[in-house]
């Protein structure tokens, strides 16, 4: 592990909006995490708990946190490096309705308790798109979602990839859920006037800048215990990563 590494793990030990509960924390006690059921307490107050699931640098949660000051913000990932960033900025800024939890998210239902969480963001999460229990939006993490929202919980997709927005919309169609928005061009979209949406994280901009076009998706968990999966086949996307040439393979969804 790099100097810089080690220095933003020291760092991040210290700071007061910066948790870390991983796997193998969680092997060695088999208990959930201090904080489940307690993080309203942590921010002081009784409003809505919002995660970014997957935040890397934790960008778009500080951003949320600046624009939305009566809701509290939590980034979520396991790459602790990355988070450094967002978690600094936070505190600089002082932004005490932001904080970070670095675990893996196969592990959130060990942090947060039923009905803690009433909203997620997944922004940009990587496709999977030979993996469907590990999409983010597929039937397992879901199923997942819904034990830490309750009855009901808002599911906000802001992806670049065409497989995965249209896998999304698919498996909503299976499971009889109607999306509340949707568009596959978000920033020639109405949509674009949304101060929210106009969060632009770093990798964002790099695919805007090689013309793959944004798709945002949002919709609400219904309290069901378990969801299906569609029975289709989808195109796959003819790029995996940003620094790969990409072309758009679009298919239009109208709003």
């Amino acid at each position: 592990m790099s100097k810089g590494k080690l220095q933003k793990f020291s760092e991040m030990e210290q700071m007061p909006n910066v948790f870390q509960y991983t796997f193998y924390n969680y092997r060695g006690t088999r208990a959930d995490y201090e904080k489940k059921g307690q993080w309203h307490s942590h921010f002081g107050n009784h409003n809505p708990i919002v995660l970014e699931l997957g935040c890397g640098r934790g960008e778009y949660t500080v951003e949320l946190a600046r624009k939305n000051p009566g809701c509290n913000f939590i980034g979520v990932d396991i790459k602790g490096a990355r988070m450094w960033t967002g978690a600094k900025q936070a505190l600089e800024a002082g932004l005490g309705n932001v904080a970070f939890v670095r675990t893996s998210i196969e592990m959130i239902d060990t942090i947060f308790a039923p009905g803690e969480v009433s909203e997620i963001w997944l922004t940009f999460p990587d496709p999977q798109m030979k993996k469907p229990r590990k999409r983010l939006t597929g039937t397992v993490f879901l199923s997942l979602y819904q034990r830490i929202m309750g009855k009901s919980g808002v599911i906000n997709l802001k992806t670049d990839s065409n497989f995965m927005f249209t896998y999304t919309r698919c498996l909503l169609e299976a499971n009889n859920i109607k999306p509340q928005v949707q568009t596959d061009d978000l920033y020639v979209s109405p949509l674009a006037q949304n101060d929210v949406l106009q969060i632009k994280t770093y990798y964002e901009t790099q695919w805007l800048s090689r013309g793959i076009t944004i798709k945002y998706l949002r919709f609400e968990l219904d309290g069901r215990e378990a969801y299906v999966e569609p029975d289709v086949e989808i195109e796959p996307d003819s790029y995996r990563s940003y620094n790969r040439q990409a072309r758009n393979t679009t298919t239009k969804v109208h709003d």
